[in-house]
């Protein structure tokens, strides 16, 4: 990161907008800075939706005039309890709030409010990098306030806090969160003392709603490398508090001499690994979860040494109450990751074997449309440091991803239906709806994944038939 000189500053500011807040500011004998996120993003060359303007004075005064000069197109939302009020206009949103200082009680994270310079206001940010201001009045327009080092620390690439960061995070505990998300999205390390208050002060995540913190740990999921934020959190405790189904991966037991993996940090560079090719947050969610049942399931065999035999199954049994403790949606994207964490051992024990056309079929009409991101998974979950074997894997998963490829063109799988259909089964055995019906149905579905009769209604029809008289029930010929 460069140091930019005060007109450098300037020329990134060019969009007009800013200089139509500074001129609405000077109106009103206000003045008025550009902080937070987008000063920040503006160093580090990152893009930045967020516009955050700090008043000293009244913001919801400037947010009205500012209103008024854009003109048509342009609304203001005022929220006058908490002093702030928010400018949309072209897809655009800037919050203004007036400048101000804040108290916290010990079991609570809404401070008290109070006017205050701004100094007072950026004291009360989270974090160095977050408390930068750039005024937007035209006299001083992109005058920088550093007050706490904030670009030192960008140039070291350093999370640190304003204040002591033990009170930081114990006034706000989600900022403990933010932190560590912010060293997962920048690349960032957290300062040694920074990093301490995190451990001592994270008990004090309770008192946040589920909501918030699940909140912070899908951006955690969605940026570039999250292991960072992952490891951040195991070193820290707060996994155990947060995620402690993740947490309990972690460590390597020994016995006679073997050792199986650390799951916990097979787990991380799994998640890399889909995230290096996939932005699909619930494509990642499944990585983070894949073996999230090996704990359950872990056994020694004398034989065999350690096994975690039904791991998936038990896994994906335990995905829908994760999901609601964690205030995650409970409807088809927890279904999605359900079904990824049940088959993702599937294509590895397809890979590690023969791959046969009846294997890949019933894989295919089991993951239905999700077919490629479950490969995608279990590519990513080939993280062995035997080179050869990790080889021989991914190159029989490319002989499975050639099969699915052609039977999904030749039988065109991803819109399979069953040949015979439950109406047909009642009226050719004169049945009401019972459950021999989908017995039968099952049967011929079980028969054509598995390549024993072709795909074609005659045939499936015929094998029907047979099925029934070995079921004991009246067929056509036997009535």
């Amino acid at each position: 990161m460069k140091r930019l000189t005060r007109e450098e500053i300037r020329e990134r500011l060019s969009d007009p907008l800013f200089s139509l807040i500074g001129q609405t500011a000077d109106e009103l004998g206000l003045e008025c800075h550009l902080v937070g996120g987008y000063v920040r993003d503006l160093f580090l060359e990152r893009p930045s939706k967020d516009i955050d303007c700090v008043v000293v004075g009244s913001g919801i005064r400037v947010a009205e005039a500012l209103k008024r000069r854009l003109g048509k197109g342009a609304s203001v939302a005022v929220f006058r309890n908490f002093g702030t009020a928010q400018v949309k206009w072209k897809g655009r949103e800037i919050e203004f709030v007036g400048a101000r200082r804040e108290s916290y009680s010990r079991d609570s994270r809404k401070p008290v409010v109070e006017d205050g310079t701004l100094e007072d206001d950026l004291e009360r940010r989270d974090f160095t990098i977050n408390a930068l201001a750039l005024c937007l009045n035209r006299e001083r327009f992109g005058e920088l306030t550093d007050r706490f080092q904030g670009l030192l620390d960008m140039e070291d690439r350093l999370i640190a806090t304003p204040l002591d960061p033990d009170v930081t995070f114990s006034d706000d505990p989600l900022r403990m969160l933010r932190c560590i998300r912010f060293a997962s999205q920048l690349f960032f390390q957290i300062e040694e003392e920074t990093q301490q208050a995190l451990t001592r002060n994270a008990e004090r995540i309770r008192i946040i709603s589920q909501e918030r913190i699940t909140d912070e740990l899908n951006k955690i999921m969605l940026s570039p490398c999250p292991s960072i934020g992952f490891t951040e959190l195991h070193r820290s405790g707060l996994l155990s508090l947060i995620l402690p189904e993740l947490e309990a991966l972690e460590g390597v037991e020994t016995r006679d001499g073997r050792a199986h993996k650390d799951n916990f940090w097979h787990t991380l560079e799994v998640l890399d690994n889909v995230s290096k090719r996939s932005d699909n947050l619930w494509l990642r969610w499944a990585a983070l979860l894949h073996d999230i049942g090996k704990p359950r399931s872990k056994r020694w065999e004398s034989e065999a040494g350690w096994t975690f035999h039904n791991h998936n199954n038990i896994g994906s049994r335990m995905v829908p109450s994760l999901f609601r403790r964690l205030k995650l949606p409970v409807d088809e994207r927890m279904r999605y990751v359900q079904k990824l964490v049940e088959l993702h051992m599937r294509p590895i024990t397809m890979a590690d074997s023969e791959v046969t056309d009846s294997a890949v079929r019933r894989l295919l009409f089991e993951a239905a449309g999700d077919i490629d991101d479950l490969m995608t998974l279990c590519e990513a979950d080939v993280t062995s440091k035997n080179e050869q074997r990790k080889q021989r894997f991914l190159d029989n998963f490319r002989l499975v991803r050639e099969k699915l490829a052609d039977l999904q063109e030749r039988d065109n799988y991803r819109t399979w239906h069953n040949p015979v259909t439950g109406l047909e089964i009642m009226q050719a055995l004169s049945l009401p709806p019972c459950h021999a019906i989908g017995e039968l149905k099952q049967a011929v579905k079980d028969a054509i994944w598995e390549s024993r009769i072709p795909n074609d209604h005659d045939a499936a029809f015929a094998f029907m038939l047979e099925k029934a008289r070995e079921m004991g029930l009246q067929t056509p010929q036997s009535l």
